[in-house]
């Protein structure tokens, strides 16, 4: 791989972490009645997640793909994960962006009937994501 690209795949897990963190930090802070914080956590989790899909989409389109090389039990766990982020990542983005219209539209019956779907979702991409970082690049990496 071009050394210009490397430092990518860890920057890529690094802001699906963050968005992770802040996902559960926003839910958790809105149970509390704490909205201002909560809609900070949000669009802040929304930012992570965007540069996520602009360095992504910018590292694969100068890298190609990268093959899983782990052998065994780990290749159908893998692949099991991967197809399931690959398909909920793609199901997220309308999502997200439906929930976070209606919530700064301020039509909060609609983005809690919503949010309801997305952020489950929306968790499980960004920590699967760091999962398949690790697995890709440090667990069974050649």
């Amino acid at each position: 791989m071009n050394p210009r690209y490397a430092m990518f795949p860890l920057l890529n897990a690094i802001l699906n972490g963050t968005s992770a963190i802040l996902i559960v930090a926003g839910v958790t802070l809105i149970k509390k009645g704490r909205v201002a914080a909560h809609r900070a956590c949000m669009l802040a989790a929304f930012a992570a997640s965007t540069f996520f899909l602009i360095s992504y989409l910018y590292y694969h389109y100068h890298v190609g793909s990268v093959h899983f090389q782990g052998r065994g039990w780990s290749r159908p766990v893998y692949f099991t994960i991967l197809t399931t982020h690959t398909l909920l990542a793609i199901v997220i983005v309308p999502l997200v962006l439906i929930t976070l219209s209606r919530a700064l539209r301020e039509l909060f019956d609609r983005h809690r009937a919503i949010a309801r779907w997305t952020y489950p979702l929306w968790l499980y991409v960004s920590v699967t994501g760091v999962i398949i970082y690790v697995m890709l690049y440090h667990l069974f990496a050649s």
